[in-house]
């Protein structure tokens, strides 16, 4: 085992003991007509680290996630290029700093970036990922996204981690 997967895993492991304050997110899938049946909540805890995103999800499809912070606090459908885009009202990835790129969770892209989603065969997700880029203030007024497909964490060879369609969001306040 690497050194990061085992400082990730103590820093996990030490989470119930120095969190700080926590919220609460329910999530919904998303289609495009608007925002449909509950999935869940992600709990998110503040730590001495940043940002602890423990997700209590059912009902996703099996595999990683592109998953992250959206600029706007709307779930809802919106129009694009002609068409109603499920989620589409939350806008872009969270880019308070104008990095205007993707990036990894510790790295220097947009702020909004999280580390994948985990979702197991059964369709639950339940491992917790770690944000060290934010904090609990980040966070109100934005909205928390989950996309099918995995993320790359990079711009090439698609944009945006070559996650997919939105597929579950929530409203942080």
């Amino acid at each position: 085992m690497n050194l990061k997967k085992i400082f990730f895993i103590s820093l996990l492991s030490s989470v119930p003991f120095t969190a700080m304050a926590n919220m609460s997110v329910k999530m919904h899938f998303v289609h495009k007509d608007g925002t449909g049946d509950n999935i869940g909540k992600i709990i998110i805890t503040e730590s001495p680290e940043g940002l602890v995103f423990t997700p209590k999800l059912k009902g996703l499809a099996a595999g990683l996630h592109g998953f992250h912070v959206h600029q706007n606090p709307d779930c809802g459908a919106k129009m694009s290029d002609g068409k109603m885009v499920a989620g589409e009202a939350a806008g872009g990835h969270f880019d308070p700093e104008n990095a205007e790129h993707h990036g990894t969770p510790w790295g220097d892209g947009h702020k909004g970036d999280l580390p994948a989603l985990y979702v197991d065969r059964e369709g639950k997700a339940s491992h917790p990922v770690l944000a060290p880029k934010l904090t609990l203030s980040d966070l109100k007024g934005h909205s928390l996204m989950i996309h099918a497909g995995g993320d790359n964490y990079s711009d090439k060879p698609e944009e945006l981690g070559g996650g997919g369609d939105r597929v579950a969001c929530g409203v942080m306040q």
